[in-house]
Order: structure tokens, then sequence, then C-alpha cells
């Protein structure tokens, strides 16, 4: 399903200015562009998602799923995801809590038909109106066209107005159905820069992530240290104190 309404800045496909645009469809100078590190996840990150999704509130769960999932439904969602078969991919924050979570489930080739990926994305509360969603976005696109998806499905409620509005400025195909939505954007096929791209962001999203890992071990390093120095001042202290 969709994107919380509004998690998303427009991402920008085949950009009508001068700027050469990059090969996820971001305009490398565009205002305010900055470079956010999205990690592949694995199995073992299992628990972590669940602790992201089993936070939203119940609206949120609503425009993820598109029923208002229960925190059993949660657990088996997370519970069936398949890291080989699918991708997922996230955003980490200095305490190495997931804050933004985008599932790009590959679909059954149908005969004749078009290879397909399914885009689904949520983003933490607090860490809303920083484009997350929209860099997990192009993030997808870079990914499923260097996979040979030649499109890109999203199924939205239609009260879900900001990610239809991005799927359209995508230049998608989105088809109403009462209270539904389906979005079919159509991919380029990949090019030597969408190769280099990703797999430049995936080793600096790497090493991004063992430079936070490291620093919160240091921190709680310190704060052992910390606490066995007051423990010492505190044998310390004469026995009248």
């Amino acid at each position: 399903m969709g994107f919380p309404g509004d998690i998303l800045a427009q991402p920008r496909f085949g950009v009508a200015r001068h700027e050469r645009p990059r090969a996820s469809g971001r305009a490398p100078q565009d205002a305010g562009w900055s470079w956010v590190p999205i990690r592949s996840l694995a199995p073992r990150h299992r628990g972590r998602i669940l602790a992201h999704l089993l936070a939203l509130d119940p609206h949120d769960r609503y425009l993820r799923f598109g029923y208002q999932a229960t925190d059993a439904q949660i657990e088996k969602y997370v519970a069936s995801l398949d890291f080989q078969r699918d991708e997922v991919f996230g955003i980490f924050n200095r305490r190495l809590e997931l804050i933004a979570i985008a599932h790009l489930a590959y679909l059954p080739a149908r005969a004749g038909g078009p290879s397909m990926a399914e885009f689904g994305v949520s983003v933490a509360k607090h860490a809303r109106g920083r484009g997350y969603g929209a860099r997990l976005f192009d993030r997808a696109v870079m990914h499923a066209r260097n996979r040979h998806i030649d499109t890109l499905y999203i199924h939205a409620l239609s009260e879900n107005t900001a990610m239809l509005r991005i799927a359209r400025n995508a230049g998608a195909t989105v088809e109403r159905d009462g209270g539904e939505a389906e979005a079919y954007l159509k991919l380029p096929p990949e090019t030597l820069a969408t190769r280099v791209e990703e797999l430049v962001e995936s080793q600096a999203a790497e090493v991004d992530y063992g430079l936070k890992r490291n620093a919160q071990r240091l921190g709680r390093l310190m704060e052992a240290i910390g606490e066995v120095r007051r423990q010492l001042a505190q044998l310390g202290r004469p026995a009248s104190e």
C-alpha cells in the first residue's frame, strides 16, 4: 500500500530543466537535496522492522496496509518477509532505530506481461517532513530498473492523495476503483550509471551504519566507565557522609 499522507516530497522524473537528472530520477542540483543513507535490510532486522511497524498509529497502519492492521497481522506480515526474493530498504537514525522502511515486492511474472514489482513504504511520525519516503521511492525505482523490472506497481487508498500525486508526477497511469486506486509506472532500462550509483550508495550506507554502530558502542562504554567512576567515588567517601 501507499504512503502516509504527509511523508513524501515530489520526486522529479523527466525534469524539464537544464540539470541532468539522476539515474533514479532526482536532479542532483535540486534545492535542499542531501544524501540519505538507505540500507538494504536482512532477516536479522526483523525485530527492528516489527518495532517500527507496531509503532505506527491506527491511521498510518490503515494507509500503509489498506486496512486496520492489528499487532498480530503485522507480526505475521513481518514473519513472512522474503529477503531473498524481495528487497526491503531502511533508514536508521543515530540510535540505530528504523525510522523509515520500504518494501519492494516482486510480483509473479505473467506470460507475455510486464515484469512488475509492488512498492510500499512507512515513515515514523517523528521523522516526517524530511523527504524520507521520496528517497525510498527513488531508491526502489533505481533498484527495480537494475533488476530488469519494467513496471512499478502501487496499490493505494483513493484518499491517499499524496501517494497518487507522487505516482502521477512520476508518469504513472492511475486507475481508481471506488475507495482504492492502482498506479503503474513504466521504468526505463538500467544503465551503467544506475548500476554504479546503486553500488556506491549501498556501500556508503554500509559505512554510515558501521559508524553509527561504533558510536553507539562507544557511548555505552563511556556510560559504563562513568558508572564505575560514580561507584568508586561513593566507596571513597568518608563514613560520616
